[in-house]
């Protein structure tokens, strides 16, 4: 335990996801030695993100006007939404360049245990956005674990009867992976996931 400023740092670095004790340690002494521009530099960046950015009124994507870009952009299709758990997964799958459709992120996945139900998630802005009959296929991309799994079912259970063509992402081995190292459901998905060579 250290005392005063510094403990305080400690604290709330510690609050973070993904930051245990010793991080939250390490990154702390880390700013204590940083040059005061560097750190001023943080602090500014910090406070923008509080200030300017705000989620998008479309697709609940980050953005830092009333949408956010991909939702501007008049080249993508509306026939394609694809629901994702996250920001973060947006930016994993704009990387592919290979979505030229739009998003829906979810803010979650249904996990009963952290007492997260659809009413917590953006289930019920998505079947607004559905109802239009715009679109005509939905991508269910949430992860895949078992909330991602039971999200995904929940929403391919919901949408049925509007008659949508509704696909999951495909899983399997990732490249460079060895067969030995893969676990059970993994191979398996791999075997269900299988195309023509």
């Amino acid at each position: 335990m250290y005392e005063g400023a510094i403990q305080d740092l400690i604290d709330e670095l510690g609050r973070l996801p993904g930051v245990g004790p010793k991080s939250a340690q390490r990154i702390a002494f880390h700013v204590l030695s940083a040059d005061a521009v560097d750190v001023k530099r943080l602090a500014s960046a910090l406070q923008r993100v509080k200030d300017l950015v705000k989620f998008c009124t479309s697709c609940y994507n980050v953005a830092e006007s009333e949408q956010c870009r991909i939702c501007r952009d008049p080249r993508r299709t509306n026939e394609v939404l694809c629901v994702v758990e996250e920001p973060k997964d947006v930016v994993a799958i704009e990387r592919t360049g290979e979505f030229r459709g739009r998003y829906h992120v979810l803010g979650g996945a249904i996990n009963p245990l952290e007492g997260v139900g659809p009413d917590n998630l953006k289930v019920r802005e998505l079947m607004t956005r559905l109802s239009s009959g715009e679109v005509k296929e939905l991508i269910l991309a949430t992860d895949p674990n078992t909330e991602g799994e039971a999200t995904a079912t929940y929403l391919a259970l919901l949408v049925k009867p509007m008659g949508l063509h509704v696909t999951r992402l495909a899983s399997g081995l990732p490249v460079g992976g060895d067969l030995e190292y893969a676990d059970e459901i993994t191979l398996g998905r791999a075997f269900e996931g299988r195309r023509a060579v």
